[in-house]
């Protein structure tokens, strides 16, 4: 009797999301996968409890593991494995920096506090070149972020990266610049609108501007053999 497998996770959602960001269609994975198309299609928008067989041959299929696919490392922190076969670091350009931040997601931004540092994840977006936050007042981005002195603002760091588990490669992104609170009639009305939506929830009505100062990045690849 084949096992079939009760899936934790919206296994059709992460199928369909591997299978894109290889940029393969749904025909090319069916034929490496050795799977009927149409069932491919109805496991990637349905709830579906699939044979063992079937979801190994799936991950094989897209270069990733089982677990993977079936959700169970959603609470684990990305990087565990081993390094990828002849891995490189190569440092990046301030633009090619901005060109892999620039879609916009979620960063960790990192600053000093009276009880000492802290880093935070938070959402943001590119805005006018620079890195646009939105918070809750009075929270720690608000309160330990402002120097009481007309004009002069905290230096800070903001951290972007992006891990790919299974082929052990991911670049990431450092910006350091003053955080600046946007408190004027004309700066409030400048961002309004901005699409920047904070996945804790809540009431969010301060914004934050980064403008950056220095942007450093590097990626890690795998040298041809």
């Amino acid at each position: 009797m084949t096992e079939h497998i009760s899936a934790p996770g919206d296994l059709g959602r992460r199928i369909a999301h591997r299978r894109k960001s290889l940029g393969m269609s749904r025909e090319q994975l069916a034929e490496r996968a050795r799977i009927d198309p149409g069932y491919l299609g109805y496991l990637e928008e349905n709830a579906a409890s699939p044979g063992t067989s079937t979801v190994n041959q799936l991950a094989a299929a897209l270069g990733t593991s089982s677990d993977e696919l079936l959700g169970g490392s959603v609470d684990l922190p990305p990087g565990r494995g081993p390094a990828g076969a002849r891995p490189h670091l190569e440092k990046l350009d301030p633009d090619e920096c901005m060109r892999l931040i620039s879609p916009g997601g979620v960063g960790r931004v990192a600053f000093d506090t009276p009880t000492g540092p802290v880093i935070l994840p938070v959402n943001y977006v590119v805005h006018d070149g620079a890195l646009l936050l939105r918070t809750a007042l009075g929270g720690p981005l608000d309160e330990d972020l402002r120097t009481g002195v007309k004009g002069v603002e905290f230096k800070i760091a903001f951290e972007i990266d992006r891990i790919d588990d299974p082929n052990r490669q991911g670049w990431s992104v450092l910006v350091r610049g003053p955080a600046h609170h946007i408190s004027s009639e004309e700066e409030q009305a400048a961002v309004t609108g901005v699409d920047v939506e904070p996945w804790a929830g809540g009431e969010r009505k301060l914004y934050i501007r980064i403008t950056p100062v220095e942007i450093t990045g590097r990626r890690i690849r795998h040298d041809p053999a």
